[in-house]
C-alpha cells in the first residue's frame, strides 16, 4: 500500500473519531470521493490499526442506525422551507 494511502486512512479515521461525523462528511471534508473514505476505513484501516479500525466501525454502526432519521429531518425541512 502506498504511504500516502496509509498515512489519509489514519488521518480520515481520526477525523472521524474526533467529529463523529458521517462518511458523506468527511469526504466533502478531504474533498474525495464517499467511496474513498469508506474503503479507506473498513478495508485500509483494518490492515493498518485493528484497534483503530474496530474504533470507525462503532461510529459507522452508529452513523447506519440513524441515517433515517437524519433523512426524515432533511425532507421535513426541505417541505417545511417550500423548496419543493
Amino acid at each position: 500500500m502506498k504511504n500516502y494511502i496509509h498515512e489519509r486512512a489514519i488521518t480520515i479515521a481520526y477525523f472521524i473519531i474526533k467529529n463523529n461525523s458521517t462518511v458523506r462528511e468527511t469526504a466533502k471534508k478531504f474533498k474525495i470521493s464517499k467511496s474513498t473514505v469508506h474503503k479507506d476505513i473498513t478495508e485500509r484501516l483494518e490492515k493498518i490499526d485493528t484497534k483503530l479500525a474496530l474504533r470507525i466501525k462503532k461510529i459507522l454502526n452508529l452513523n447506519k442506525s440513524e441515517r433515517h432519521i437524519r433523512g426524515g429531518l432533511a425532507t421535513q425541512k426541505k417541505y417545511l422551507s417550500g423548496s419543493i
